[in-house]
């Protein structure tokens, strides 16, 4: 039988070291309650339901969080209390979801942060260890916003935006460093995850604060998010940390939201109309595309014959008001008058000399 000796000295040590193990466990086991909390929870830049863990602290009133602290080996997560389901109960209608949020990271080659997916309650698996404090975790899909290259993860380089599946392996990189922005400048820039459960298209954005989303994303990734997790609870989290040792960067979150969408159930799937080729082997759509002019051009004769014909009719019909109305001069009556025929004689007298008078 092993015996197990304790001197007198080591258990006063062992009772002196107590609560600050104590103390450990509560920071990595549960959120933090304090005033700085409920100030963040009165944040309209942030969701209800807000949780802190590790050494994620609400600093300026409640303004913004900072996930990890100015020293080694910190690790911080923000986590959304409230789960939600990718399908309802039936397994019928599946869930989209959106999320964006405004960070800034400081100078350093940390872990950067990311935005993870759990099936499962995050508070009680963040072990504070690891990449983003994700040792253990082997179901989580993560954003990764890297600031680190790790060549035993095949890292594109230290200024990458990365999709995770179960490992820190990115199945797809979008090098950010192609938009002219820099993760850990200091700078405070905004990301725009969606996901389309329709489509079961993952698509991110990134821009500076300020500036308007971007058309294209930077990287995109299908994943069947139902077939992964089916009907269990889903937790959303930001998480950071400096787990190399030799860091002491410093990752905040000024605004962070998530909004759910439901696809509608329809009775059957509309037709791909990419996938349509009449009788004649053409797309339908490049006929469509061709009736379209005509259709505009039969449109333009159709009106131009009516304003004619309008037109046409509102003249003859002011003609025909005007000659009602035509002023003609007056006419004098004549009243007839007698003439009187009388004859005149004439004498014609010669004189001696033959002369008349």
């Amino acid at each position: 039988m092993a015996k197990f000796i304790i001197s007198s000295c080591s258990f006063p040590l062992i009772l002196f070291l107590f609560p600050f193990y104590s103390l450990t466990l509560t920071l990595i086991a549960r959120p933090i309650s304090s005033s700085s909390l409920q100030a963040l929870n009165n944040n309209p830049n942030f969701d209800s339901e807000i949780a802190l863990f590790g050494d994620a602290e609400a600093v300026d009133a409640g303004s913004y969080v900072n996930l990890t602290r100015a020293s080694i080996s910190s690790s911080g997560l923000l986590l959304r209390s409230k789960p939600f389901k990718l399908v309802d109960a039936n397994l019928s209608n599946p869930a989209s979801f959106s999320s964006d949020f405004t960070f800034s990271i400081t100078p350093g080659n940390g872990d950067g942060l990311v935005l993870v997916l759990v099936p499962s309650d995050f508070s009680s698996t963040f072990s504070g260890k690891g990449p983003f404090g994700l040792d253990g975790e082997n179901q989580f899909l993560g954003i990764e916003f890297d600031t680190e290259m790790n060549q035993n993860v095949n890292d594109l380089n230290a200024n990458h935006i990365g999709v995770d599946v179960g490992s820190f392996v990115s199945v797809t990189v979008g090098n950010v460093s192609s938009l002219n922005l820099v993760l850990n400048s200091g700078e405070k820039l905004k990301s725009w995850i969606d996901y389309d459960a329709s489509s079961k298209r993952l698509e991110i954005r990134l821009s500076k604060l300020g500036e308007p989303r971007p058309y294209n994303p930077i990287t995109a990734h299908y994943i069947d998010l139902l077939g992964m997790w089916k009907d269990e609870d889903v937790y959303v989290g930001i998480s950071s940390s400096n787990s190399n040792g030799s860091s002491s960067q410093i990752s905040s979150v000024y605004s962070w939201t998530l909004k759910l969408r439901n696809v509608p159930k329809m009775h059957s799937f509309p037709v791909n109309p990419r996938g349509y080729l009449d009788e004649h082997g053409e797309n339908s759509g490049v006929h469509k595309r061709m009736a379209c002019p005509l259709s505009i051009l039969a449109g333009i004769i159709f009106m131009t014959g009516c304003g004619a014909l309008v037109s046409f009719v509102v003249l003859f019909l002011w003609a025909i008001i005007a000659n009602r109305h035509t002023v003609f001069p007056a006419e004098f009556p004549v009243k007839p008058t007698d003439f009187r025929y009388e004859k005149i004689s004439v004498v014609v007298e010669e004189d001696a000399d033959g002369v008349k008078k």
